[in-house]
């Protein structure tokens, strides 16, 4: 029952001290809080921030980095400013439900976490970079954006396609424009009667023709294999990527030499089977007794 019902008097002093207690706790707290965090902030930010800087990481992953560090210097904050102001007791009841959250959140997040430390691996590795033509298990495109998350690419056929990074980071990529030359190899099947000298020199005088084909690596077009029906030399000239298109040298490269074998009647033969021995046709029935309705 309350004082007043009881008939006790009720005295306003007795309050005062918890009172001035709870307001100087937080005070203390607010006053503390404030004080880490601004010199944390300052002092660690700039640290981390240069230290990157030093070591020339990438501008997206030094924000990153400093972004995560003001987050944990406030968290560190609170928990120094609480243990200054005397709350010991609910630092601790904060620390274990932070800690449980943080495990649920991890076990729901696993793949969104390795799709996010695999872009923070092609970005600091640089494997691709925008506007790079890269293959990987059967699939390519061009470059259009690199994310913490994903990687986005633009197709041949200008589709666009959203890539994990973690299925990048753990394939087999294929960077056809990292080197500053690239060879273009096409086979080409010459008849078993035909002059070889003659198809090379073709092949070569060709090549050498097209836009963009460097002449060191010099064309070249060696005997590569015997096949069922053509003698094959695969044609080799070498491009600068950042300067000419992969497709566009090989279609004219496939072009040029099928016109000038036209030309010099070079022939391109289809593939064909020869069949040698004899064949037997046996009458195996009668149509005698047979008869219609």
């Amino acid at each position: 029952m309350l004082p007043v019902q009881l008939g006790l008097p009720l005295d306003p002093q007795q309050y005062i001290p918890p009172l001035v207690s709870a307001v100087v706790t937080v005070v203390l707290f607010v006053v503390a809080f404030v004080a880490i965090y601004l010199l944390g902030k300052y002092f660690m930010t700039r640290a981390v921030r240069g230290s990157l800087q030093h070591r020339d990481f990438d501008d997206t992953l030094i924000d990153l980095a400093v972004s995560t560090t003001v987050v944990v210097t406030a968290v560190v904050a609170v928990a120094l400013a609480a243990t200054i102001a005397g709350a010991g007791v609910v630092l601790s009841a904060f620390a274990v439900l932070a800690g449980a959250l943080a495990l649920a959140v991890g076990f729901a997040a696993q793949d969104l976490i390795a799709n996010f430390v695999a872009g923070v691996f092609i970005i600091q590795d640089e494997p691709f970079t925008v506007g790079d033509w890269i293959e990987w298990d059967g699939n390519g495109g061009v470059v259009r954006e690199v994310q913490l998350r994903v990687t986005k690419l633009d197709t041949f056929d200008n589709q666009l396609v959203t890539v994990p990074n973690s299925d990048l980071a753990s394939a087999a990529v294929i960077n056809n424009v990292a080197n500053e030359r690239r060879r273009v190899s096409v086979g080409f099947g010459i008849g078993y009667e035909d002059d070889i000298e003659q198809a090379r020199d073709a092949i070569i005088d060709e090549g050498s023709r097209i836009d963009g084909v460097l002449s060191d690596p010099a064309p070249a077009a060696p005997v590569t294999s015997l096949g069922d029906s053509a003698v094959v030399l695969d044609g080799r000239i070498w491009i600068d990527p950042d300067e000419s298109g992969y497709g566009a040298v090989r279609a004219q490269f496939v072009e040029g030499v099928k016109e000038r074998f036209d030309a010099e009647g070079i022939d391109m033969p289809y593939p064909n089977t020869e069949l040698s021995g004899e064949i037997e046709v046996t009458n195996v029935g009668s149509t005698e007794g047979i008869t219609g309705d």
